[in-house]
């Protein structure tokens, strides 16, 4: 049935990129895992700590289950402080993993325990009545969305680049051929922006 399909489908994908987030962090130092890399002070470790506060509050309150960690209400600005996108000092990186790897753990036992037609409700949406097919596709494009943010800032940080387990530092490729492609890159850039 296609029903099925679907679900296992969207599953399946979430599962995997949940472990390609993770991957991310693999082999950095604490330093680089939380230091701001962007001029919002987009980081990694925030990225996984955003990303399991998502699926715990999706996968619980919209379907009226109970969260795997207590969450303050939608509606109060602690919801949305405690989501911070970045890890304070007393926050270990281990913590935020096992918290994420709970989140994960709780998403798919909901997933497991509901068909992709279950009723769920929203209320920060403009249309809040949805299926749990809705909240997977959603929360599925929320964290490849964000792992596309990790590859960029581990590119930054060393070089590692790959969206699947086994990323490699510049694609395998010598310094030298990212140098000229990136010139080129550059010169056509330029060539571009002059009138004609």
């Amino acid at each position: 049935m296609i029903d099925d399909f679907a679900k296992s489908y969207l599953h399946n994908d979430l599962q995997w990129i949940r472990k390609v987030m993770l991957s991310k962090l693999d082999g950095l130092s604490e330093y680089d895992v939380r230091r701001p890399l962007t001029t919002t002070g987009t980081n990694l470790l925030g990225l996984v700590k955003h990303l399991a506060a998502t699926e715990a509050r999706y996968f619980s309150e919209i379907f009226d289950r109970p969260s795997p960690w207590p969450l303050p209400r939608w509606d109060s600005d602690e919801a949305w402080s405690s989501d911070a996108m970045w890890a304070a000092e007393h926050e270990t990186r281990t913590a935020i993993i096992d918290r994420y790897r709970l989140a994960g753990e709780f998403t798919d036992a909901t997933v497991n325990a509901l068909p992709i037609d279950a009723p769920g409700h929203v209320p920060w949406w403009p249309r809040p009545n949805v299926k749990l097919f809705n909240i997977m596709v959603h929360v599925l494009t929320e964290t490849n969305r964000h792992a596309g943010h990790a590859d960029i800032l581990r590119e930054h940080l060393d070089g590692t680049v790959g969206a699947g387990l086994d990323p490699k530092p510049l694609h395998g490729q010598p310094p030298a051929y990212w140098t000229t492609l990136r010139a080129t890159i550059e010169q056509a850039a330029q060539s571009a922006s002059k009138p004609h």
